[in-house]
């Protein structure tokens, strides 16, 4: 695979280079900000579409007799994880998952959890149900992120907190959290109650030296009380094909998700979602080992250029995902001075960090899933905009 190609997106109707108008942007902005890659998906996957193409009748469809069992394979290789087939629920999205779980396992007005800065559908996800956002903000120090274990617990029994939505590996500070810190959270929620819902979109992209860990295998006695949200979409870059992998073991918990599903009328898979899909956890290993070692190399040049021309911001370090948390706080900036140097002056369009949370207006999120050139252009655009300040 030559990830350096550079393939045309703009005219594609892609909401990464396409939607500049809906957000305010004029058509030459260059856009990091949503994460999904410019990178072809592997080839595997392509010729089994090119098949389900050639044969041409795009009907009411079901999973293959083959889709689970690639699933199962590759959780049972990459992550030591045995999932059941009744488990396994599919949805046209995370987001989409992630807000029938929150009907499935609170009422409207109950209180759910979340840990600021963090992937701001989840927000939208809780207010949209006519449910409470209770926000228990990650510690930040020595340029690292941390849950607070003690106000955690604190918020989750003041506000009578019914679920939580829970990010790992997290986006957008890159932590993968550790088995220890897993079982923690997961003795706390055990012990008041609280149902997890865990969205582990990006766990193929932990690093080697930070193994990701399922939830429900760090914390087994919590299993009837937790739906894992996974997908091939960040793993492959199928997001347009609507397939996600929903996890749920416990029987009453299937029940409920299931209900939640059929009030929203959703029953079928997408066909070609499910054939790529398929094609992707067979066949598509190695392409996605060429990949997260060049995204690693993305994100080496990110911290070399950050260090050598633009010293006052600072890299997060990532432990996954193919996200960038960039501290831009040195440059001594307001929230919007930082978005017009961004936007204006660097002609960049990425994630600001208002939107992931309330403390982090100093943040930009950038992704790294591009060719080289074309982080190089960014990096170049943003020191030039630094330069003139």
């Amino acid at each position: 695979m030559n990830f350096d190609a550079i393939i045309e997106r703009r005219g594609t109707d892609c909401a990464k280079y396409d939607a500049y108008a809906e957000h305010g942007h004029t058509a030459d902005i260059l856009p990091l900000w949503v994460a999904d890659m410019d990178f072809r998906s592997p080839e595997c996957v392509l010729e089994a579409l090119r098949e389900a193409v050639n044969h041409g009748i795009f009907g009411y469809s079901i999973r293959s007799s083959r889709y689970f069992p690639a699933l199962q394979a590759w959780f049972s290789k990459h992550f030591d994880w045995e999932i059941a087939p009744q488990w396994l629920m599919n949805t046209p999205g995370v987001v989409f998952a992630l807000s029938a779980a929150v009907r499935a396992t609170t009422k409207i007005g109950d209180n759910v959890l979340v840990l600021p800065p963090v992937y701001y559908p989840f927000y939208r996800v809780i207010a949209d149900n006519d449910r409470k956002i209770v926000r228990s903000e990650l510690n930040y120090e020595n340029g690292r992120y941390t849950m607070n274990f003690a106000d955690i617990e604190r918020k989750i029994v003041e506000n009578d907190v019914k679920a939580m939505i829970f990010c790992s590996p997290h986006n957008p500070v890159g932590r993968v959290w550790t088995l220890a810190e897993l079982q923690t959270l997961g003795a706390i929620c055990k012990k008041h109650n609280v149902a997890v819902i865990s969205d582990e979109i990006h766990c193929d992209f932990a690093f080697p030296e930070y193994p990701h860990t399922p939830f429900v295998k760090a914390c087994p006695d919590l299993a009837d009380n937790v739906i894992i949200c996974t997908a091939p979409s960040k793993t492959f870059n199928l997001a347009g094909l609507q397939v996600s992998n929903i996890l749920v073991p416990g029987e009453e918990l299937q029940k409920r998700f299931k209900r939640e599903l059929d009030i929203a009328a959703y029953h079928d898979v997408n066909r070609l979602g499910a054939v790529a899909a398929t094609a992707a956890y067979e066949g598509g290993e190695e392409w996605l080992t060429e990949c997260k070692a060049y995204m690693r190399e993305n994100l080496k040049y990110i911290r070399n250029f950050l260090a050598a021309r633009l010293p006052k911001i600072k890299l997060v370090e990532p432990e996954g995902t193919y996200l960038a948390w960039l501290d831009c706080s040195g440059l001594g900036l307001t929230k919007e001075q930082l978005d017009d140097l961004i936007i204006n002056k660097a002609n960049l369009w990425l994630d600001t960090g208002s939107i992931f949370g309330e403390y982090t207006e100093q943040f930009q999120r950038i992704v790294l899933a591009c060719p080289r050139a074309t982080l190089e252009k960014a990096m170049e655009q943003l020191a030039k905009a630094v330069d003139s300040l």
